[in-house]
């Protein structure tokens, strides 16, 4: 009963160790879903893919939810239909759930909380962006105050770790800003990263020196004038054999000017007349008036003063003198345009200063008489031409003070280092195949030793034949002869060959030789009493 247990249990061992080896094989390989959720995401995830009956599991340290490999796009796809992962803030579908008799209070907040969210999920979708949040200060309008409050805006911004945001997308999240909440200006929004700096700032607070952009500019024009002192320069020297560096003094500086010009006119031709006024007045002689006779015909005689002086003639009779003469007046006025000139300048900003140039050539390669190669410097003509070419690839100006300096030095060669392979157990490769032939390796071996330790003893147990009956041999003294019965001789031995010794024979030949008299009292036992009295 041992050995068919025993058989039984080896059979149901090595019949699980090929259920397992088959499930092994078939398990599929689990990929990252998502990753960095928060308690409040996962939770909804989880439950979202337990309706879905799809098999989850949590990476080391719970910060990521794994999917089999197979299953990952469905799953992804499925559960953005449902709005998984929500990511911890709300959009405009706060709107969709109001209650019935909500105040204008709450449906304002809930519009700027939708509104909040919705610019959150817009800037999260930033490649350097891990999490972002948004508030908006919007002041309630009211039609019976003269002067409305401006809305205003600040964001927060959590930056992946070695990541940075240069000016330019700054700018963009602030105009994003801008444009999506009204009468918003991008002066009123803040930009302020997860270490606190403030991010977004206006040009009247920039500190003093160049601006991201302007460095940018500024390495762009010296990295594009190295490269053509290297397009015209290798071609002659050889490939590396010439190292350029250029150093651009760039003024940024911004001037308008504006000037106005006031010239003549040329001639009367071509002369534009402004306004033109012409007055004229003409009088008549004076008419003969009064009673006929001689004083009539005679002018009147000029009044005189003679109290004070000499007499002289009054204004009066002056008039009347004019008069009774005769005559006209005519008086013309022109104003003519003069010619006018307006200019406005406005140079533009980063214009190039000052340009130096620093270029080093190596020696070149040959071979002397003996056959092992040298270095030979160039000659002096040689780094003549170079140095002309250089000064037409950058646009030499010597007026501006450019300076070019060509040199010709041996380059120190400096060995490449040799790139070790990995060794072959330590290869991606290698360590995968090993992994899965360990997995099969250690099936194989569980099912030999069930198969050597349980199976095998069981088997042969079975197999064994049975010990033979006991015969009246003489010529082998364990087997003990039947009692015959009385006055009957015993049945002779066949000549037939004696079968083979098994296991429980050996033992007993090994016991007598161990110990005879122990033996000799179980044979006088089962030879009967006359055997004892011997």
């Amino acid at each position: 009963m041992k050995r068919k247990l025993m058989a039984a249990a080896g059979l149901a061992a090595l019949a699980a160790i090929l259920v397992a080896s088959v499930l092994w094989s078939r398990q599929p390989e689990y990929r990252v879903l998502f990753t960095n959720l928060s308690d409040k995401d996962g939770g909804a995830v989880i439950a979202a893919l337990s309706q879905m009956n799809v098999p989850y599991r949590f990476a080391p340290g719970g910060s990521a939810i794994m999917v089999p490999d197979d299953r990952v796009h469905d799953a992804r796809l499925t559960l953005a239909s449902q709005g998984l992962p929500r990511g911890g803030t709300v959009g405009f579908e706060l709107l969709e759930n109001q209650k019935f008799g909500v105040t204008q209070f709450q449906e304002r907040l809930n519009f700027q909380r939708g509104l909040e969210g919705e610019l959150s999920r817009s800037i999260q979708s930033l490649a350097a962006v891990q999490n972002a949040r948004v508030h908006l200060a919007l002041p309630v309008q009211n039609g019976f105050l003269r002067e409305q409050q401006k809305p205003s805006a600040s964001v927060l911004l959590a930056l992946y770790p070695g990541r940075t945001l240069d000016r330019a997308q700054i700018a963009g999240i602030v105009h994003l800003v801008a444009s999506s909440v009204p009468e918003l200006t991008p002066k009123r929004v803040s930009i302020v990263d997860q270490s606190g700096t403030l991010l977004s700032s206006s040009d009247e607070s920039a500190g003093p020196g160049l601006d991201a952009t302007q460095l940018n500019y500024v390495r762009r024009i010296e990295s594009v004038l190295a490269q053509r002192v290297l397009d015209i320069v290798e071609p002659i020297v050889g490939v590396g054999n010439v190292r350029a560096q250029v150093t651009a003094d760039v003024d940024f500086t911004q001037s308008e000017s504006t000037a106005e010009q006031f010239r003549p006119n040329q001639d009367g031709a071509t002369a534009s007349i402004r306004s033109q006024q012409v007055i004229e007045s003409a009088t008549r002689e004076a008419q003969a008036a009064g009673v006929p006779g001689a004083l009539s015909n005679q002018p009147p005689q000029a009044a005189t003063a003679p109290v004070n002086g000499p007499p002289q003639q009054t204004q009066a009779a002056a008039t009347q003198t004019g008069a009774a003469t005769g005559g006209g007046r005519r008086e013309a006025l022109t104003n003519y345009e003069l010619d006018r000139t307006v200019r406005v300048t406005r140079e533009a900003s980063g214009s190039i200063r000052r340009l130096s140039a620093a270029i080093v050539v190596n020696h070149r390669r040959s071979i002397d008489v003996e056959g092992r190669p040298q270095l030979v410097a160039l000659s002096a003509e040689e780094v003549d031409s170079i140095n002309a070419l250089v000064r037409e690839a950058i646009g030499f100006n010597r007026d501006r003070g450019d300076s070019i300096n060509v040199v010709n030095a041996a380059f120190t060669e400096t060995p490449a280092p040799e790139l070790e392979e990995p060794a072959l157990w330590q290869q991606p490769e290698t360590l995968a195949l090993a992994r899965d032939l360990g997995k099969q390796v250690l099936l194989v071996v569980l099912a030999l030793i069930v198969i050597l330790m349980l199976i095998r003893p069981a088997l042969r147990s079975v197999a064994r034949p049975a010990p033979p009956a006991l015969s009246a041999r003489v010529d082998d003294p364990l087997q003990i002869p039947e009692p015959a019965a009385a006055g009957a001789l015993p049945a002779p031995t066949p000549s037939a060959p004696a079968p083979a010794r098994t296991e429980m024979q050996e033992q007993i030949l090994r016991l007598a030789r161990a110990d005879p008299a122990s033996v000799a009292n179980v044979v006088r036992s089962w030879t009967g009493g006359e055997a004892r009295g011997e």
